[in-house]
């Protein structure tokens, strides 16, 4: 069982409780909250996943919480750096996270220490988007399906290179995953978020990725090449392409799920309310297509179900981590 299923099921339990309070206008009236800005610290770089989503959610939320909604990049360690400094932070509310679920599912199988425990020190607020991962290279390669590509690196060992956001982000073990399912070895290029990754692939400079959605627009306008898809479903964006597991690598799926995440101890009656403005964001029309731009969707639920994903993802991703045996140490 991993370590956090239960590190958070009391705090998951009171929020789960205020949730069922008759309605959040009556929390707002009982609870002197909010009453100054709201800070979303993101631990990705700018541009990335993740900044996206945080920005588009944040936008509707300082409207209907009646505060500004100030977004913040605090990039490192894969997204530890942002983590630690959320959870240190005051646990009043005014200071959130906006992660993916790596630095929850993964880094603590990935870092031999950490500075400090994710599963202890940060409770889940409100899931925001279901991020795929899309297997794209440069155009210039000759393999034009998933088949041909395969075939291709497995004539050229360890010739090709591809990129991810960080050591243990979602796209890097997804890249684990199809080297270990398809039985070839490339390159492992590590950057400080998808966003520069995605710069030097549409270089040249490396050969290929898996895009948490952010260079889907290169693809659109043929600048990438868009070979499947690391999702258990098709994308609706691109109905016509295939998933890897359609492609024959069984099984595969490289979903996370990115959202909010506030320190321990914030009151539950502050969590509840979060969760519901954030939930109430992701329904309106303009933030589910941002989302859908990234090739992802929007996933409103508790913060229980948001925590209940995080567990599963854990027990799926650390295989893979020991299997591969990746550290980012």
């Amino acid at each position: 069982m991993p370590r956090y299923t239960l590190a958070w099921s009391r705090s998951l339990l009171v929020a789960a409780a205020c949730a069922l309070l008759p309605s959040v206008h009556a929390q707002t009236q009982a609870t002197p909250w909010p009453t100054k800005p709201i800070k979303v610290v993101v631990n990705f770089p700018p541009g990335g996943a993740a900044d996206q989503i945080a920005r588009a959610v944040s936008q509707p939320l300082q409207e209907f919480l009646k505060q500004p909604v100030v977004v913040e990049n605090r990039a490192g360690a894969n997204g530890n750096v942002g983590g630690e400094a959320v959870a240190r932070a005051p646990a009043d509310g005014y200071t959130l996270l906006m992660s993916s679920g790596g630095m929850v599912s993964v880094n603590p199988h990935l870092y031999a220490r950490m500075s400090f425990d994710p599963t202890k020190d940060l409770m889940p607020v409100a899931a925001a988007a279901r991020v795929l991962v899309f297997l794209v290279t440069r155009p210039s390669l000759p393999p034009t399906n998933v088949r041909e590509f395969i075939a291709y690196l497995k004539a050229n060992p360890g010739k090709l290179s591809y990129g991810s956001p960080g050591n243990g982000s979602s796209p890097h073990l997804a890249g684990e995953m199809f080297k270990s399912q398809a039985g070839v070895f490339a390159l492992h290029v590590p950057y400080r978020g998808a966003a520069p990754a995605l710069q030097d692939l549409l270089a040249g400079q490396i050969d290929y990725a898996f895009d948490p959605g952010i260079g889907l627009q290169q693809v659109r306008a043929g600048k990438l090449r868009l070979l499947a898809v690391g999702s258990p479903h098709r994308s609706p964006q691109f109905p016509e392409v295939p998933t890897l597991d359609e492609a024959g690598l069984r099984g595969f799926d490289a979903d996370t799920v990115f959202g909010f995440y506030a320190p321990a101890g914030t009151p539950p009656e502050v969590v509840a309310q979060l969760n519901a403005q954030i939930n109430r964001a992701l329904a309106l029309p303009a933030v589910k297509e941002r989302i859908a731009a990234l090739g992802g969707e929007a996933v409103p639920g508790s913060p229980a179900e948001f925590h209940q994903r995080a567990a599963a993802d854990s027990q799926r991703f650390g295989a893979v981590i020991r299997d591969r045996k990746i550290s980012a140490d």
